[in-house]
């Protein structure tokens, strides 16, 4: 499935048949292996904001008792992006298309 899969998901969101939280929930969790746990899912939709805000740089903080074994308890967006794919839910061109939770 991987990237096609993840694709799916986001055009479900954009057609309104399923929020961007649980598209990510089945993204982290059934289109990853090792699974992401759901704890992730803030952090993915901040790096999915910064992507769509164009803010690679822009740092996301990670929940309790998760570091990452570079970059400590803060991330780089490009970093969570790269390493969750989740390049499928980044608007082309930085809009959001309004898509918030």
């Amino acid at each position: 499935m991987g990237h096609m899969g993840a694709m799916g998901m986001m055009g479900a969101v954009e057609d309104g048949m399923i929020d961007l939280r649980s598209a990510l929930s089945w993204h982290l969790t059934a289109n990853h292996y090792p699974p992401v746990p759901t704890i992730m899912i803030d952090v993915a939709m901040a790096a999915i904001e910064a992507g769509n805000d164009e803010d690679w740089d822009r740092l996301i903080d990670l929940p309790d008792g998760v570091e990452h074994r570079r970059y400590g308890k803060r991330v780089p967006a490009s970093a969570v992006i790269e390493y969750m794919h989740l390049d499928a839910f980044i608007q082309e061109g930085g809009n959001d298309g309004g898509l918030r939770g």
